[in-house]
């Protein structure tokens, strides 16, 4: 797996890199296939919060979903091993669904790397602008952020993956088997709820 570690308006050290190398290295045994793993640290200017001051991003890519985790703490080597152990809780809570609900198992197609989202606005000279097909004038109270995603239809297993991998609440997907539009999302314990769309023609 390659690793590739940056900083935003900071430096990592050898030391917090070689840290980062031995853990990261260490989640293999929990995730086979994986390709290349992403660390970021950021420092935020001015933040009020101490404790906000560095935030961490992990994301491991493979062959099938991808994983993310992030955290936040006044300390490099603090916020990265919290982001560390949320993902490896999340890929913990990830195969033991599998073992629970071993029936709606299926293989993951391979899939390339997604692209990054990219945020659609454009402004025009006279303060008037579109976000996500709206026209927004002035400031306004509404705030609008969108993002496209390349994507494949998913089973409902499949879904369920790769939510918990990337650690939300909720996953939207197309249902391979009906086409519908969906969401499956997080009730309690080990429960999930899924939510389809019949859209008419």
């Amino acid at each position: 797996m390659d690793i590739v570690v940056t900083g935003r308006h900071c430096t990592v050290g050898t030391d917090l890199k070689s840290l980062v190398n031995d853990r990261l290295t260490s989640v293999e045994k929990f995730k086979d296939r994986l390709i290349r793993g992403e660390v970021e640290f950021s420092a935020s200017e001015g933040t009020k919060n101490p404790a906000d001051a560095v935030e961490v991003q992990i994301t491991l890519r493979s062959r099938g979903p991808v994983i993310r985790a992030e955290a936040r703490a006044n300390d490099k080597t603090v916020a990265f091993e919290t982001a560390f152990d949320r993902l490896k809780a999340q890929l913990r809570k990830a195969a033991d669904r599998r073992k629970t609900h071993r029936g709606l198992r299926s293989a993951l197609p391979p899939k390339d790397l997604p692209p990054l989202p990219t945020d659609a606005e454009s402004h025009n000279d006279d303060d008037t602008h579109e976000v996500a097909g709206m026209v927004v004038t002035g400031d306004g109270p509404l705030v609008v952020r969108e993002k496209v995603f390349q994507a494949v239809p998913l089973t409902l297993a499949q879904a369920l993956d790769e939510m918990e991998l990337v650690g939300h609440d909720f996953f939207l997907y197309q249902d391979a088997a009906t086409g519908r539009p969906s969401v499956v999302y997080r009730r309690k314990a080990y429960n999930y709820g899924v939510i389809h769309l019949d859209v008419d023609a």
